[in-house]
């Protein structure tokens, strides 16, 4: 049980790690490319990607630490509650959870049967898992994720920072665009695996948000500079 609960977390770590990459590189690519499209001062658009990643950086940490807490007291609240609702009528809970397996496609004697094991070796475990869709104990560690997110963010920052500095000016702009699509079809492919989703979606969606984003900044800049 120990060895499942920590590959739940470190996945879920993991997770979080590749998402705040790729919302790094969205962000400051976002940010680089439509300050490009307003001036060519390189130390205007190197001084709004740094406030763009020191901002994402401390937003993308504390709302993780935030949302996996929060979800922590969700999950403890939904525990307190099922705990108190087999103490009160434990017959309506162990047919919940009955009904649920037959729902399922289980025969009604098998479910009955299943139920019954189910429910004399850890009865809050079952219905909790039946009735909310998690499994007691698993819970994410919210400095690891805070943690994750503070440290990911500014490594994904750091690609359309370089792309928008080292490539000839000529080209800047388009070898950013064409470097950050790359990333992000990586780090869609990667989250998508992680989350047992469908990989050619998720990178598809991911390639889709990331260029509308650029897209959308890139002519605000230019209309800002012009």
């Amino acid at each position: 049980m120990a060895k499942k609960r920590s590959l739940s977390q470190k996945i879920n770590v993991m997770r979080a790690s590749v998402m705040g990459a790729n919302d790094g590189i969205v962000s400051v690519a976002g940010i680089v490319l439509g300050v490009a499209a307003a001036t060519s001062n390189n130390f205007a658009i190197f001084i709004s990607g740094i406030s763009g990643m020191l901002a994402g950086t401390v937003s993308m940490a504390m709302g993780e630490f935030v949302s996996v807490n929060t979800q922590k007291d969700s999950e403890r609240n939904a525990i307190s509650l099922q705990k108190q609702a087999l103490a009160n009528s434990y017959d309506t809970e162990f047919n919940t959870v009955k009904q649920k397996l037959v729902t399922d496609g289980i025969s009604a004697d098998l479910a009955h049967q299943a139920t019954k094991e189910m429910m004399d070796r850890d009865p809050i475990k079952t219905t909790v898992r039946q009735k909310y869709g998690f499994n007691v104990g698993e819970y994410t560690n919210p400095l690891s994720a805070a943690l994750a997110s503070m440290i990911s963010f500014p490594t994904g920052s750091i690609l359309p920072m370089l792309a928008i500095t080292l490539f000839p000016r000529p080209i800047r702009i388009e070898a950013t665009f064409v470097a950050v699509l790359i990333a992000l079809a990586i780090t869609g492919y990667t989250a998508a695996k992680l989350g047992n989703s469908d990989k050619f979606h998720g990178v598809v969606r991911n390639v889709i948000s990331g260029t509308l984003t650029m897209i959308v900044t890139y002519v605000i800049g230019t209309l800002i500079g012009s």
